[in-house]
């Protein structure tokens, strides 16, 4: 980024500052309409975590900020462990502190780097589209050797 811009800042400065633009645009900030229906009428009856790339806390701040921080037993953020998306430590690390195996887990992922993240955990994935569109979900190929 430095190079394209032409710039020479560290990565926690540039971090920084895309956390702060984050939060001056977080009362733009709109729910996937499909996940959360979804959400709530799950809500009490499966274990439900969100894994996100960025910080726990702006993750927690968004979930506050839309109403929606009640629905969620865990919160896994970007800042929780050392390799984020595409690598599967995010999603283990949340299925671990929901007490479910990750191929039990059924991942909804709006980016590409997140659905790799959750193929490699093991995890049955679903791509949603911000404008409210799904594509079926997939099966792990461990799930369907077992079947």
């Amino acid at each position: 980024m430095n190079l394209k811009h032409g710039l020479e800042m560290s990565a926690d400065t540039i971090i920084a500052r895309k956390e702060v633009s984050y939060l001056k645009r977080l009362p733009e900030v709109r729910p996937i309409a499909g996940v959360v229906a979804h959400a709530k009428l799950m809500h009490g009856e499966i274990p439900l975590g969100v894994v996100s790339g960025s910080p726990r806390e702006s993750v927690i701040h968004s979930l506050e900020l839309l109403g929606l921080r009640d629905l969620f037993q865990i919160i896994v953020g970007g800042d929780d462990t050392e390799r984020g998306k595409p690598h599967p430590d995010s999603f283990l690390l949340a299925a671990k502190f929901l007490g479910v195996r990750p191929e039990d887990c059924l991942v909804f992922e709006d980016g590409e780097m997140g659905i790799q993240a959750a193929s490699a955990a093991g995890m049955a994935w679903v791509k949603v589209e911000r404008n409210g569109g799904a594509s079926a979900p997939t099966e792990t190929l461990d799930r369907s050797s077992n079947e």
